[in-house]
């Protein structure tokens, strides 16, 4: 006679590892902001889950993720693709980035203390030092890590929240900026006098130096972007600190 067990009949879910889902995410966003998954590329999801060795439901989860942040759009009976940027976009992240990070730096002259102030100095001479050999992902990376760490110092957590929110988002535009500048050198010392002004808790230059660098991407990317794609309005003309 034989007799079945009741782990034969029973159903299971596959198990995966807990940080499946956010290691393909990972590898998304890096595509994306590389360029090998350009603007409107659709995202294929039995092919990806093919080449990453997974099954489709961590591709198609990550794929969900990265459309909240605003980097996919879902598109009805074709699955999701991958976001397009328009000028006026660039614009309007740069508007919100510029606000976020003056509010930032200037509550970081105050509230940072000296510890963090040497983690961002420290920040600042690894960029340095490593941008002429690190690949593009990572200089980005340690872009947006600097930015972040100021948001941290703020010492206000809600304004910390929203500009990592925006981070993947981001990615993508400091991606045009990074291809706009040939020496990676010189793109990473431009974070120097931003830690030097807060370093000395100098917060008029900080805004200063703060203003100045955004001000400068801004212009560089959305000169690039207009380059690439034609046309487009009157790019806005850079202002004086936010007071």
């Amino acid at each position: 006679m034989t007799f079945s067990s009741p782990f034969d009949t029973a159903s299971f879910e596959s198990v995966e590892a807990p940080d499946l889902v956010e290691l393909v995410e990972a590898q998304l966003t890096r595509a994306i902001v590389e360029g090998r998954l350009a603007p409107g590329s659709r995202i294929v999801e039995a092919d990806i889950a093919r080449r990453m060795g997974v099954s489709r439901a961590p591709v198609r989860e990550a794929a969900r993720r990265l459309e909240r942040q605003g980097v996919l759009v879902a598109r009805p009976r074709h699955g999701f693709a991958v976001r397009t940027i328009s000028v006026q976009e660039i614009d309007d992240i740069f508007e919100v980035r510029i606000s976020l990070e003056m509010t930032a730096i200037e509550r970081a002259c105050i509230k940072a203390d000296d510890a963090g102030l040497a983690r961002l100095q420290e920040l600042v001479h690894a960029m340095v030092r490593d941008a002429p050999t690190q690949p593009q992902h990572q200089r980005i990376a340690a872009d947006l890590a600097f930015h972040t760490l100021i948001c941290e110092l703020s010492g206000n957590a809600q304004l910390h929240r929203i500009f990592s929110n925006t981070q993947t988002e981001m990615r993508m535009i400091i991606a045009l900026c990074d291809a706009v500048y040939h020496d990676p050198s010189g793109m990473a010392e431009t974070h120097q006098p931003i830690a030097d002004a807060l370093l000395r808790r100098d917060a008029t230059a900080a805004r200063a130096a703060m203003r100045l660098h955004l001000d400068d991407a801004w212009q560089h990317v959305r000169a690039l972007f207009v380059k690439q794609h034609g046309a487009a309005p009157r790019p806005p003309t850079p202002q004086g600190p936010i007071r």
